[in-house]
């Protein structure tokens, strides 16, 4: 899967959050300054040519929406991540995450729900 660019990012929370958004409903959904619709129009081209993002004609509109749901996004993206930083171990990953993000005790205790309950199913 290719990689978005971080205004393209940006375009894609917006549609994830929208579901379905013509150009004006992607314009209003940033905050000032908006980019030019150029700009949106460009991104939106670029993501359509990634497979990201396609549309349905109405006339002279276009109502955009995206391919891939954003948990696949991010799923890809974190394996990525644990791949090229930290050597394709999670465990890696989970010391540098919760000794590197200030994390609560309280998230912390969340987090280790979190991990029990999946250890649970692995395990069932």
């Amino acid at each position: 899967m290719q990689q978005l660019t971080n205004a393209e990012e940006q375009v894609m929370q917006h549609l994830w959050q929208l579901e379905k958004a013509f150009m004006k409903d992607l314009l209003e959904a940033y905050p000032k300054p908006k980019p030019a619709t150029t700009t949106i129009a460009t991104l939106l081209k670029r993501m359509i040519d990634k497979k990201f993002v396609a549309y349905n004609e109405f006339g002279n509109s276009r109502e955009y929406y995206p391919l891939i749901k954003k948990t696949d996004y991010f799923s890809k993206h974190v394996n990525g991540l644990i791949s090229n930083f930290f050597n394709n171990s999670a465990s890696q990953f989970a010391s540098f995450f919760t000794k590197e993000t200030n994390l609560t005790a309280k998230e912390l205790e969340e987090l280790k729900k979190i991990i029990d309950n999946e250890i649970q199913k692995k395990k069932s």
